[in-house]
């Protein structure tokens, strides 16, 4: 049984670190996104019929073109930017509460992105004809006009184009005081016959932005579907064993839902109202500017609207454009019937551990005004809770050590009979009521604990740029300090050789309590194993360095918690004698 509980412990460890392997690829460098070349014109790439007879939403259509020419200010307490009147593309967000660096002075984040820059990304709303019409729709070159100067939450406006034919088409625009827009699409038909269109809405990203490539993060295009989240990779989407020859690589009809792009901490998503019946497509529109790539969300209404002589029509959807701050996220759930709005914020399989463990912070944070204090404390409670378990599993780790002496004779006394040290070595467990598989229970509990509260730190934008003290500036970043260049004293950065060369203060912390806790669990029988496990410290210490440092501080805590949790409980069922021996070794 002793060499039992060596090898689960062993393969629990392998199995972290496994993981460890696969997650820890967000926090190498990564190359800068890909370079678009700006252009003065591109042809129009509306592809084939969705929802049977409508053209779907066309992508990039001289897109450029409307760089410089007039533009709708929009100013929130949250949001500024501008929308082009030159087609009636909103394409510069940014968001007043957040810098791209923990500088105060840095520039603030840039959501949307005009289609001239380096990124383009937009968002469009507009109608096209069934098959068999042709009404003049507004295009890319329309140019139309707006009923005001500015956007403010307390001041929408209309933007309107006249097509010359007896038909004028009008977009109502407003916005909250956060992240949402209102777009109510108008067509008044003052001709003398009925009229039939299809209104659409579409978010699109023309580059392939540098992506997080890891298993535990989830970026790019996704939404809500017929109650099911999608999540369509950008590589899933130029597949081509997934996207047909129009370049739709996702469509499904719905019943309201949302649909929209995703970055870690920032979405663009259109979200119509929930009792209309539209199409939902992902696409991948290959375009001749810039690197090539062109990725759309899109929404078209399932079948045409015929609007009568001397009628309007009127279809509304939302925009959301922000941060993904989990409550709000939540609030316009409800306030709008969203579902799962919640699930752009990628909680993943361990959703139902994760958010609670992220609420919990957040409340903390709310009452202490530090989230790594919030985590600390946070920490003392999962201690609490699984104190019952852990104490029984010290006890039996106390009685181990207690009996080591007579195992020891036990394997002197039958040196040449494995079978008969394996029967008597359980016997003796059994009179000593020991279990020794007891060991590897707080480390299976503190696993799914582990792995959702990295979640929390990694991806929930509140956790974004929070300081703790001294050194650490931002608790969802690695330790910035590095052991290699005496933390600083030396002017060289080592990561640039490799990004293994990168070890800060914290996780040397981290790794002694590590040391300090495995100092006081029985020492494993056979030499090698034993060896192995003293070089676990050091393989942690390494492996946790290029981790958030909320992570590191987690571990660090919790490990400072079990040495003392254990030394009382192990006190208490070995004497005072042998704790203070283990101790004096240390």
């Amino acid at each position: 049984m002793d060499q039992k509980r060596i090898f689960m412990a062993l393969a629990i460890s392998a199995v972290i670190l496994i993981a460890f392997q696969f997650i820890q690829a967000e926090f190498l460098p990564h190359p800068p996104p890909p370079a678009v070349v700006a252009s003065q014109s591109q042809p129009d790439t509306a592809s084939t019929p969705a929802a049977g007879a409508a053209n779907a939403p066309g992508a990039n259509a001289s897109a450029v073109a409307a760089a410089n020419g007039p533009r709708l200010t929009i100013d929130t307490p949250n949001i500024q930017g501008s929308l082009a009147l030159t087609g009636a593309v909103l394409d510069d967000v940014q968001l007043k509460a957040y810098h791209e660096t923990t500088a105060k002075d840095s520039p603030l984040v840039q959501i949307l992105g005009r289609r001239d820059s380096k990124t383009p990304f937009y968002t469009q709303f507009g109608w096209t004809n069934p098959a068999g019409s042709s009404i003049a729709v507004p295009t890319d070159s329309t140019v139309w006009t707006a009923s005001a100067s500015t956007l403010t939450p307390d001041a929408p406006v209309t933007l309107s184009w006249d097509n010359g034919a007896g038909v004028t088409f009008q977009q109502v625009l407003s916005v909250d005081d956060k992240f949402m827009f209102s777009v109510t699409q108008h067509v008044i038909n003052h001709t003398a016959a009925p009229i039939k269109l299809y209104d659409w809405g579409r978010v699109a990203r023309d580059y392939l932005p540098d992506e997080q490539k890891s298993y535990i993060l989830y970026d790019g295009p996704l939404g809500v579907i017929n109650g099911t989240l999608k999540q369509i990779s950008y590589a899933s989407t130029k597949s081509d064993g997934t996207r047909s020859a129009d370049g739709t690589a996702y469509s499904e009809t719905s019943n309201g839902g949302w649909l929209g792009i995703t970055d870690k901490y920032w979405l663009t998503a259109l979200i119509p109202a929930q009792d209309t019946n539209l199409n939902g497509a992902v696409r991948y529109l290959p375009t001749t500017l810039g690197d090539g790539h062109a990725y759309q969300t899109d929404f078209i209404s399932n079948a045409p609207e015929t609007i009568a002589p001397g009628a309007t029509s009127a279809n509304s959807m939302h925009l959301f454009t922000g941060a993904k701050v989990v409550r709000t996220l939540d609030a316009y759930q409800a306030q709008y019937n969203i579902p799962s709005f919640d699930h752009a914020v990628d909680f993943g399989h361990l959703y139902l551990i994760t958010k609670p463990i992220f609420f919990a912070i957040d409340w903390l944070n709310s009452k202490i005004g530090n989230f790594g204090l919030a985590i600390m404390v946070f920490t003392v409670g999962v201690k609490a809770l699984f104190f019952p378990l852990a104490s029984y599993s010290y006890r039996s780790m106390g009685k181990m050590k207690a009996a080591a002496p007579k195992i020891k004779a036990l394997k002197e006394m039958y040196k040449d009979d494995n079978a008969k040290i394996q029967q008597e070595t359980m016997a003796l467990y059994k009179a000593e009521k020991i279990n020794p598989a007891s060991g590897c229970l707080p480390m299976l509990v503190q696993i799914p604990v582990f792995f959702a509260l990295y979640k929390v730190i990694y991806i929930t934008i509140e956790m974004r740029q929070a300081p703790f003290y001294g050194w650490i500036h931002d608790l969802s970043a690695p330790d910035p300090t590095n052991i290699f260049n005496l933390f600083g004293l030396i002017p060289f950065d080592p990561t640039v050789i490799s990004p293994y060369l990168g070890l800060g203060a914290l996780p040397i912390i981290m790794g002694f309590t590590m040391f300090l806790q495995q100092k006081l669990n029985p020492a494993p029988p056979d030499p090698v194993q034993a060896r192995m496990f003293q070089f676990m410290p050091i393989i942690f210490t390494f492996m946790l360095a290029r981790f958030p440092a909320g992570l590191v501080l987690y571990w660090t805590w919790n490990n400072l918690l079990s040495v003392g949790q254990q030394w009382l409980i192990m006190r208490r069922a070995a004497g005072p004698k042998t704790t203070k021996t283990v101790l004096a070794k240390t």
